[in-house]
């Protein structure tokens, strides 16, 4: 409704019509597509109907993983919380009194790249898709193929629309998430430019397609000054006044579960690189001090910060 691209007599129908209007039938059967859009449990029906993610120190230290699971939507969605909230960690500066947060990755740039390969995906090859990140750089993997005689060139140059999945794509058109000529990666390049990010490198192989994002060399450097120095990140000042701010654990837990409250301690301390322990302990300081508190049943129940 909000996107404005589907008819206000089409929103009217059931869901069983909307179905039918969006094309996801074959005769008396839901398509594939179909399912992989709305389905709460895809994998019943396509095996490796997910996303993966990992922080890896080098190419063989893995250190923490995920995965998003659900219809295709809310893989979008998980998939980017968890990218902004976990797995990337924002350059932190001052203007004067206000402070500034880049990521490593525009998030406009990121979420493009999310989509494309959720959207674009060879569903028939039973593999997830997959994201590393690394200190110096993302990597999104997509089990998917370019169109025929298509090249990487090509892809990064003005082209014709040409989904692999084009019903899926429809979708996610009709809901406002994409545009329908192409230009997602020509919007990634863009977001990357605007925020004064490196370009991301695409690279076609048989088995799928790799999008690349470096990071800068100055976000390189603070995010492993940042894993050196524990709960101290560092901070650029303005010349007349150089001081380091630090930035305390408690701070950095009531951040984090403001930004995603179902994390669970486990979670929580490996995003902070602390012991659970140490998580635990200033936990339960934040709760006796007024500033935390937990909502619901251990299992299932949420974070919730106290302003």
């Amino acid at each position: 409704r909000q996107s404005q691209r589907t008819s206000a007599a089409d929103l009217k129908e059931s869901a069983a019509g909307l179905i039918e209007k969006l094309h996801l039938r074959d005769g008396r059967y839901l398509k594939r597509a179909a399912v992989l859009a709305f389905h709460p449990e895809p994998e019943q029906f396509v095996t490796g109907a997910y996303v993966k993610i990992g922080y890896f120190r080098t190419d063989d230290d893995l250190l923490y993983h995920d995965e998003a699971h659900g219809d295709l939507f809310s893989q979008v969605s998980r998939t980017m919380d968890l990218l902004l909230t976990k797995y990337l960690k924002a350059g932190i500066a001052y203007r004067g009194i206000q402070r500034v947060e880049t990521l490593p990755v525009p998030e406009a740039a990121l979420r493009e790249a999310v989509l494309n390969a959720i959207i674009h995906k060879d569903y028939a090859s039973g593999a997830p898709v997959q994201i590393s990140v690394y200190p110096d750089k993302l990597m999104i993997w997509n089990p998917g193929q370019l169109p025929p005689a298509w090249t990487v060139a090509k892809l990064t140059q003005k082209h014709a629309s040409q989904p692999f999945n084009p019903d899926l794509a429809n979708v996610f058109f009709r809901a406002g998430e994409i545009e329908a000529w192409g230009r997602g990666i020509e919007r990634m390049y863009a977001a990357c430019r605007e925020a004064g990010s490196p370009a991301p490198k695409l690279t076609s192989e048989e088995s799928g397609l790799w999008i690349t994002f470096p990071y800068a060399p100055d976000v390189v450097r603070q995010t492993r000054a940042a894993a050196t120095m524990g709960e101290q990140t560092p901070v650029e000042t303005p010349a007349e006044t150089p001081v380091e701010t630090r930035v305390t654990t408690p701070d950095r837990i009531l951040a984090a579960l403001a930004a995603n409250p179902e994390l669970t301690l486990a979670t929580l301390a490996a995003m902070l690189g602390k012991s659970l322990s140490a998580v635990e302990r200033a936990t339960a300081k934040l709760v006796k001090a007024g500033k935390l508190r937990f909502v619901g049943p251990r299992k299932g129940g949420h974070w919730e910060v106290l302003r």
